[in-house]
């Protein structure tokens, strides 16, 4: 799978997010937009990504981005992860794999020495024209927004 590179325009997409409301990529061309992809919520490197960005969303919002974050869990596992760690922005499910396609972030992974197929950890910044600004495919957890910023 070809991941979506700097300068590619990301193409139109849609995902129900933790609070069951549609998310449309369209909403948010004239802004800022980081879109992380992350392999299970709940997990300790996803919590640790995703609280990160909560710790300093006010920087990352300060600095005119919006945030979505992306896995294949569902509504329900979305919601429960948002309302434990009180999460400022929209999670989206992406059961279907539609999103995480597009951006091609599904491929071999390497964990404890077994190889499998998953999510791998990569965030998007995108400009206000919808076009890719900066790829992260190295993401530190604990400090993912200093990465961004």
């Amino acid at each position: 799978m070809n991941i979506l590179k700097v300068g590619d325009k990301v193409p139109e997409f849609s995902a129900i997010d933790q609070h069951n409301k549609m998310i449309n990529f369209s909403d948010f061309i004239g802004k800022k937009l980081v879109v992380f992809f992350y392999p299970r919520a709940n997990t300790p490197g996803c919590t640790a990504q995703a609280c990160n960005l909560r710790d300093h969303y006010s920087d990352l919002k300060k600095a005119g981005y919006n945030i979505i974050g992306i896995s294949a869990d569902s509504v329900k596992h979305q919601l429960s992860f948002s309302k434990k760690f009180d999460f400022p922005f929209s999670l989206l499910s992406d059961e279907d794999h539609n999103i995480i396609k597009i951006f091609g972030v599904w491929g071999p992974k390497k964990f404890r020495g077994k190889e499998y197929e998953g999510i791998n950890r990569i965030t998007f910044i995108i400009n206000e024209s919808g076009i890719i600004q900066r790829v992260i495919d190295k993401v530190t957890t604990k400090d993912h927004a200093s990465q961004i910023l």
